[in-house]
């Protein structure tokens, strides 16, 4: 026995039951950027359920009325009454799937940035986001957990992977490194450094020496 919507009713309240949620939760992640509380697809899924709950609820305690005749005509004549007033149909549908949804995740997201704007945590979801940022040409070293120092130089051709990917850095020339974890030379003919995060307990970015003035 199928259980797909199988009249226009139906798919009006699939509709009006999952997409004013799924349009909230879409622009929130987009305005605030990925949080690692919303990593997992069930708990994505899960807040747009629940934003569509709370939105058809306003839904109804403002425009109870409206929405049940409308749902009535649309019940009996079908595609016959969506034919009648296409525009009308058109704004309704606009207004309630997408502009209120995306009026109230603009809301919440300004009301939160202001709310933790003296908090030091704001868009950037992990320390390795922040660390690599906006990170001009450095030298990197890294320990790995076996004691082992690598490192190398972190330049216009390297990379460094950002959430909600593993952390994960690419270096575009890699260096031999004393055992005391100072650099000793650039290895030659590198062709890069892959290192994963995981694989080490300590990394640390070294600075670039600055040149002094000449004369």
């Amino acid at each position: 026995m199928s259980t797909a919507p199988s009249t226009v009713l139906q798919v009006g309240l699939l509709v009006l039951f999952v997409l004013p949620g799924v349009t909230y939760q879409f622009l929130r992640e987009y305005w605030r950027g990925p949080v690692p509380g919303e990593r997992k697809l069930g708990e994505r899924v899960l807040r747009a359920v629940a934003a569509s709950v709370v939105l058809d609820a306003l839904y109804l305690v403002a425009l109870g009325p409206q929405l049940v005749a409308l749902a009535r005509g649309i019940g009996q004549d079908g595609w016959s009454r969506l034919a009648a007033g296409p525009r009308t149909a058109g704004l309704a549908g606009l207004a309630l799937f997408v502009l209120i949804p995306a009026a109230a995740a603009a809301a919440v997201t300004y009301w939160q940035r202001r709310r933790l704007s003296t908090v030091r945590y704001r868009g950037t979801p992990t320390a390795w986001d922040q660390m690599f940022r906006q990170r001009g040409s450095c030298f990197v070293r890294l320990r790995l957990r076996d004691g082992v120092w690598i490192g190398g130089w972190y330049g216009t051709r390297s990379y460094a992977t950002s959430y909600p990917h593993p952390p994960e850095l690419y270096l575009e020339s890699a260096w031999l490194m004393r055992p005391d974890g100072s650099f000793h030379r650039r290895v030659e003919d590198s062709g890069g450094l892959f290192v994963r995060a995981e694989d080490t307990d300590v990394l640390e970015i070294l600075l670039p020496p600055r040149q002094e003035p000449q004369g």
